[in-house]
């Protein structure tokens, strides 16, 4: 290995992902100071240099290897086509690419817009998804913001990334299809420099994608409902088990998912635990 080489990772250099991707590597301990608009960063501690680059060029740049890792999103990679493998997916930035069209168009799929015009930032995902539907349309490829193109007369229909949908309510358009749902990913080449490094990259962003799934449970609890509450909360291999000053009693620590918690909580109160508590986790590794 040419120990002047480190391992690089692409990051977006500006824009929520930007933020996001930064915020991400902190908490995984992968720790780096970037001067003001800086394109490279060194990371403290780990033979990693960060490239901050265009977040739709990470996907070609790492496929073609001038960067060994980059953090995009799903949808970037699928639309520039290019080979690479996703390693991880973070959980951040969901989105999903749709198929909108003016909310009084006598559409009702993706079929009918065969010889159509649509305004699109995907122009070789959604060449493909209408391909598959038996349709043809020409497609007027555009970087920026293409919810007023339908307005401007340049567009019958447009294929746009869709959060909240009220963009698509002040233009007067809806849905007619959706194509496909992304998310913020980590990619890698299969030319990757320093494959060990790569791996601890992964390990450390996987503690932190993890713990945000999870929060740590504590109760005390009979010692005769105990099987009981194990069932509610099962863990990953069993739950922690201490006993009390009280014999007849013990105290539980278990990891449960986020999204059950309060469920979770209301079971064991209603099987007579007590001291129940939710403590958040910044980081694991299982």
């Amino acid at each position: 290995m040419d120990g002047s080489r480190n391992l690089r990772i692409g990051l977006p250099s500006k824009g929520r992902l930007s933020e996001i991707a930064s915020e991400l590597l902190g908490q995984a301990g992968i720790k780096f100071r970037r001067q003001s608009r800086g394109l490279f960063a060194k990371v403290s501690g780990l033979p990693i240099d960060l490239v901050f680059l265009r977040t739709d060029d990470i996907p070609t740049l790492c496929a073609e290897g001038a960067i060994d890792m980059g953090i995009t999103g799903s949808d970037l990679v699928e639309e520039a086509e290019a080979e690479v493998e996703v390693r991880m997916r973070l959980g951040m930035g969901r989105c999903r690419l749709a198929i909108c069209v003016p909310d009084d168009a006598e559409l009702d799929s993706a079929a009918d817009l065969d010889q159509s015009r649509i305004a699109t930032s995907f122009p070789n995902v959604t060449a493909r998804y209408l391909e598959k539907h038996n349709a043809k349309a020409h497609l007027v490829s555009l970087s920026g913001s293409v919810e007023v193109m339908i307005q401007l007369g340049i567009a019958d229909a447009i294929v746009d990334l869709v959060e909240t949908g009220s963009t698509l309510a002040a233009n007067r358009l809806r849905v007619l299809e959706d194509i496909d749902s992304y998310e913020t990913v980590l990619i890698q080449n299969d030319r990757c420099f320093d494959p060990i490094t790569a791996d601890r990259v992964v390990r450390r962003l996987e503690g932190v994608v993890i713990a945000r799934d999870y929060s740590l449970l504590e109760y005390n609890v009979q010692r005769s409902q105990l099987a009981d509450a194990e069932a509610i909360t099962p863990g990953f291999n069993s739950p922690t088990v201490n006993a009390l000053e009280d014999q007849d009693w013990c105290s539980v620590r278990v990891m449960v998912k986020c999204r059950d918690v309060i469920d979770v909580m209301e079971s064991l109160e209603s099987l007579g635990a007590s001291a129940i508590i939710e403590t958040p986790i910044s980081n694991c590794r299982l």
